[in-house]
């Protein structure tokens, strides 16, 4: 069975993409039904995604209806892009294994993104499951990151000792978040090569040109979520994806300045 790693990688070379399409459906911006607006960005923006990142707030904010929205979509999604359930699962012994077993069997995606703060015994129910991926919130997009992942702990920082369980885990099953807004050029340049989860391109003015030339083997992931199913153009999903997907490619490919 090939690792999540390698999953990833084959689909990224497949679409020639390091996209990863954010499934952030706000009804308050939707014209129309709810479901038919995910399908139509899933179906247009497929040939340019890497990865699409259904966000668990979207639909649990719709009840039991938005629920249902997201099982009938992943069920009929295209089987050769990975799903990354935008969870931020966290607790601990029995309630983690209903996550993990939530996530893994029922809706059956490729992988999930997990809070670790409760420790590295909190990601063993998700480890269990052979062939699937973590993502652990390493250093995330918003201000409040300086507020306790950048902070100091024991002979590091905290992200570090997050990266440091990441690293700890089967080789090819976890990787990391790491919002483009905070990470600093020498943070991205300390960064294992592991699989990253990068959110903060688009709306939220993240950049990426630190990561050019670096040479990472572990695939990377560049989430749009706003910039491609809200952006104020007259371009379709489609366009938005394909130009996005084009931006990062010319970015991750180009030599180190």
């Amino acid at each position: 069975m090939m690792t999540y790693s390698e999953l990833q990688s084959q689909r990224i070379r497949q679409a020639q993409s390091n996209l990863c399409v954010g499934l952030d459906p706000r009804p308050e911006l939707i014209d129309g039904d709810l479901e038919s607006f995910v399908r139509q960005v899933m179906e247009e923006t497929a040939p340019h995604a890497a990865a699409f990142k259904p966000n668990m707030a979207y639909f649990e904010a719709q009840g039991s209806k938005g629920l249902a929205i997201l099982e009938r979509v992943l069920a009929d999604r295209p089987r050769e892009i990975p799903i990354i359930l935008d969870a931020k699962r966290s607790d601990i012994g029995e309630t983690q294994k209903y996550y993990a077993k939530a996530c893994f069997e029922h809706l059956d995606v490729e992988a999930v993104t997990l809070n670790p703060l409760l420790g590295y015994d909190s990601l063993e129910p998700f480890l269990a499951y052979e062939g699937r991926g973590l993502f652990l919130l390493t250093i995330t997009s918003n201000p409040g990151s300086e507020d306790v992942q950048m902070q100091p702990c024991g002979d590091g920082l905290v992200y570090q000792k997050i990266q440091a369980m990441a690293q700890r885990a089967p080789r090819g099953s976890t990787g990391m978040v790491v919002g483009l807004t905070n990470a600093k050029p020498e943070v991205l340049d300390s960064l294992a090569d592991l699989p990253l989860l990068l959110p903060g391109l688009g709306a939220q003015g993240g950049d990426l040109k630190a990561l050019a030339g670096q040479g990472r083997q572990a695939p990377i992931l560049v989430n749009v979520s706003r910039g491609i199913l809200f952006a104020q153009d007259d371009r379709s999903f489609a366009q938005r994806a394909r130009d996005y997907a084009q931006q990062i490619r010319s970015v991750l490919h180009a030599p180190p300045e």
